[in-house]
Order: structure tokens, then C-alpha cells, then sequence
């Protein structure tokens, strides 16, 4: 059972390692792919039909959070970001936010700023060993890639 505070309105996360398991497979063509769970993706439909706003800081470019953006309407989409943090707070004001109305989502060294950064902060079981030593932080049952996202999103809206 997770601790989410009634006022949020907003979830930010990472890609890779949330709704994935951080594995890629490498085509013959030098192309990446990966798995993403539908639990998730129906976790991200969840959100938006309950009125939340979502958005992607990733450190990665990929195609498949790109699909997610057109499949939703998502327009806080950010791909390819070294320094997440400076996006984070960004975001908040473009969106007149707090730190405290927001989700951060993360599993690695690049997203512990924005971790610190929020009130709610989430991760996986399979994060980065630094970012479970966060402050606070709260840690899904299920690991990235196989419904992580899905059982926040429960936590929220069921």
C-alpha cells in the first residue's frame, strides 16, 4: 500500500526501466526494440480518462513513447534529456504546479534529482541501489516492465 497524497494532479516518469525492464533487443539492423507491459500502457489510459496529467522526462529518444504520446494526447513529452531536473521544474511552472502536486517516478542516477526534488517520489524493486536509498521514497511491489506503472496508477485511481 502506497502513501498518495489526495491533491495530486500530475505523474512524471521515467521510460525505461518503468515500463520496461531496461532490457533492449538489437535487430540485425542495428534498430533497438522493447517490451512494454499493456498493463501499463492501460495504466496510462487510466490517468488520462481520470482527469490526470501525465508526462515523460526520458533519457532516451524512442519511438514507443512517442506512440504513447499520440495514442493519449500527451504534450509533455521530453526524450533524449541528460539533466532531468531543469525539465522537471519547467514543467511545474508551465503547468502552475508544486513540487507537492506532482508523482516523480524514476529508477536510475539521472532521475534522483527530480526525485529529491517532489514530495511523492516513486521507484521500482529493480532501481538503482542509490535511488532506494532515497529519502521517502516509495518502492512498487512489481518491478519495471512488468505492471510498476500499473500498480501506482491503482494505487490513484482505485
Amino acid at each position: 500500500m502506497m502513501n498518495i497524497p489526495q491533491n495530486i494532479k500530475m505523474i512524471i516518469t521515467d521510460f525505461d526501466g518503468i515500463f520496461t525492464d531496461n532490457s533492449v533487443i538489437v535487430n540485425e539492423d542495428k534498430s533497438i526494440s522493447r517490451r512494454v507491459s499493456f498493463k501499463d500502457l492501460m495504466g496510462v489510459s487510466l490517468l488520462v480518462k481520470n482527469g490526470y496529467k501525465i508526462g515523460f522526462i526520458s533519457g532516451e529518444k524512442n519511438p514507443v513513447i512517442e506512440m504513447i504520446a499520440d495514442k493519449f494526447n500527451l504534450t509533455e513529452i521530453f526524450m533524449g534529456i541528460r539533466v532531468k531536473i531543469d525539465v522537471l521544474k519547467d514543467i511545474l511552472e508551465r503547468n502552475n504546479l508544486t513540487p507537492e502536486d506532482v508523482i516523480y517516478v524514476g529508477d536510475d542516477v539521472n532521475d534522483k534529482d527530480c526525485l529529491e526534488y517532489v514530495k511523492t517520489k516513486i521507484t521500482v524493486p529493480n532501481a538503482n541501489k542509490v535511488i532506494k536509498q532515497i529519502k521517502n521514497i516509495q518502492i512498487t511491489t512489481a518491478t519495471g516492465g512488468d505492471g510498476a506503472f500499473r500498480e501506482l496508477v491503482d494505487e490513484i485511481i482505485l
